[in-house]
């Protein structure tokens, strides 16, 4: 019977997660992100909560023959896990001709087999989406090894955005679910046809 009276008052609280108590855990979505601008080709999103640093995305770009040719780094609060990354690329000003992206180094991890990517236009918004899921043995590291390529749809697009959300599961039993979410610009200068 103390058992009981036990798992009512955490349930009460939210601090637990057992068969019919649910309410007060799951997922959330935080809100406070910022763009931290290191050079001119990099930019940082970071995301926080109450002022401690949850995670980042980080990106340094630079364009080589008409290409913009981008690394990613993904760094998340140790005691957190990515479960899916989304990430939504495009250049403003392309017309009838959308940028191209392509994945050059797809994630892999040591031990296990590449995660899921998928390379999408989604329907009614602007841009591709690369979504990447089944992280494996990535899933609680740093991941560094995501290089994209985009090649713009006009001469004259020289704006690149980014749109992140990236979903991170807490271990452990009082571990919360988390959604951080952002978008941050890399501004590149106008290219010359060849």
């Amino acid at each position: 019977m103390e058992r009981r009276r036990f798992l009512a008052g955490l349930c009460g609280t939210g601090a637990i997660a057992t068969p019919g108590c649910v309410a007060g855990l799951g997922e959330r979505t935080l809100p406070e992100s910022e763009v931290k601008r290191d050079s001119a080709g990099r930019r940082a999103l970071v995301f926080r909560q109450g002022g401690d640093e949850i995670g980042h995305l980080g990106v340094d770009g630079r364009v080589d023959a008409g290409v913009i040719d981008l690394s990613t780094e993904i760094w998340h609060r140790e005691g957190t896990t990515v479960d899916a990354i989304e990430l939504r690329l495009w250049m403003p000003g392309t017309g009838q001709s959308p940028a191209e992206v392509a994945v050059v180094s797809p994630v892999e991890g040591d031990s296990s087999p590449p995660p899921e990517i998928s390379l999408y236009t989604p329907e009614g918004k602007r841009g591709t989406i690369v979504s990447i899921t089944d992280l494996d043995d990535l899933a609680d590291e740093t991941i560094s090894t995501l290089d994209l390529n985009v090649e713009p749809g006009s001469a004259t697009a020289t704006t690149l955005i980014i749109h992140a959300t990236i979903e991170l599961t807490g271990n452990g039993i009082l571990g919360p679910d988390y959604t951080v979410d952002g978008e941050f610009q890399l501004e590149y200068p106008e290219r010359s046809d060849q």
